[in-house]
């Protein structure tokens, strides 16, 4: 008998709990061995739940208890969640979570520890919510090196980017259509500023280089300033607003950032529309390999994180294969500056245009807007043509996936 504990009951901790519970019959089938779920942690009470006789408020119950061998942790944020998973790890016991703020911001740490004390660390549900893509990645393109990752992350910003393609809503009203519909917070900062999909994309990254970058480090640039003109000048050059989550490594060194692009309609990004995510990789044997799906939400994350448990307990007698990460440090990453991709200007119709942009086509949407999209130029290149518009006639600059 495994026996299991839950720290958070939100939406996420009651989803796993759920999954656990209505599919026991076939996943113990599947693993020829039973589970239990003996603890849930939570600083509430839930007397209407069928899991309320779970419920405790004291982490050492649960610490303290050298039955439960796995935990899963879906508290968010930072504190109290990666002090618990630290001391559960150092109790010998198997972790597993959705938390990608943790995973980010503490993952070196806790992935050594994991390794040191034999025990496992699995963060499935951290990155794209029920979609299977870290365990792909550690296993299934272990033969490859991978170049470059290209994700819809978030999918609060992605529904809200699709209202303003397809319904013509300002970012203002879809952002509050998102939140009356449940898909964004009430302080929807961490969604729109980028910050979500920096924690994800640098998770991702990590797994194709084994580096970790701090989130907190790579240029991240939301959705906040994007407009309809915007939009409009988008579908002028066949392309749409999604906010990327981009790494690449060349000749060993990391990039990684997070800005809203124009995706052009033949990359199957550009399909992917109200809250779905998806992501690219690019590998040097497979070539490129998609991943599509639920972002988020109760049951698809729960999916996910019930699908760490179940590969700590199909594996609990095995040797452990952990995973090893470092921190980046300023030698493993690439200078920001020289990132290159072609660049769409937005620009007052009226301008001077700079000498550098005379040989490409002037495009036009309307209301004296017009647009221009470069070849591939670096951000250096890119910051200089901005500054040479001058008078505020530029309205605004975009890269190009």
């Amino acid at each position: 008998m495994i026996n299991i504990a839950i720290l958070g009951f939100g939406v996420v901790g009651s989803g796993t709990a759920e999954v656990l519970t209505e599919n026991k019959k076939i996943i113990e089938e599947r693993l020829g061995c039973e589970y239990n779920i003996k603890y849930i942690l939570d600083l509430r009470d839930f007397p209407d739940s069928p899991f309320s006789s779970l419920i405790t408020h004291d982490f050492k119950d649960i610490l303290d208890d050298p039955e439960v061998s796995v935990v899963a942790e879906m508290m968010g944020g930072s504190h109290p969640a990666y002090d618990f998973t630290k001391a559960c790890l150092e109790a010998g016991k198997n972790v597993v979570t959705s938390n990608k703020e943790v995973v980010s911001t503490f993952g070196v740490e806790l992935c050594e520890i994991a390794r040191k004390n034999g025990v496992r660390y699995l963060f499935e549900a951290s990155v794209g919510g029920g979609i299977p893509v870290i365990r792909p990645m550690i296993n299934d393109l272990s033969s490859n090196k991978i170049n470059k990752i290209s994700g819809i992350l978030n999918g609060t910003t992605n529904y809200i980017l699709t209202s303003m393609k397809n319904e013509g809503a300002s970012f203002d009203d879809a952002l509050l259509c998102a939140q009356k519909l449940g898909y964004a917070e009430a302080n929807p900062s961490a969604d729109v500023d980028g910050i979500d999909a920096a924690r994800k994309i640098v998770i991702l990254a990590a797994l194709a280089s084994g580096k970790l970058i701090d989130p907190r480090a790579i240029p991240t640039v939301g959705i906040t300033k994007i407009t309809l003109a915007d939009t409009e000048m988008a579908k002028e050059f066949g392309c749409t607003i999604k906010l990327i989550g981009y790494s690449e490594i060349v000749d060993g060194k990391l990039c990684a950032f997070v800005s809203p692009r124009f995706v052009p309609t033949t990359n199957p990004l550009s399909r992917i529309d109200d809250v779905f995510n998806g992501i690219l990789i690019n590998a040097n044997m497979v070539g490129d390999v998609m991943f599509y799906g639920p972002g988020a939400g109760k049951l698809p994350t729960a999916s996910a994180v019930v699908a760490d448990i179940i590969d700590i307990i199909a594996n609990i007698d095995s040797e452990v294969k952990p995973i090893v990460w470092e921190t980046a440090s300023e030698s493993d990453i690439n200078n920001f500056s020289e990132y290159s991709c072609p660049r769409v200007f937005i620009f007052n119709c009226k301008a001077n245009i700079p000498a550098s942009l005379s040989k490409y086509e002037i495009k036009e949407s309307g209301n004296n807007i017009c647009g221009i999209m470069t070849d591939s130029i670096t951000e250096n290149e890119a910051d200089t043509i901005a500054a040479e518009f001058g008078n505020n006639n530029l309205i605004s600059v975009y890269r190009v996936l």
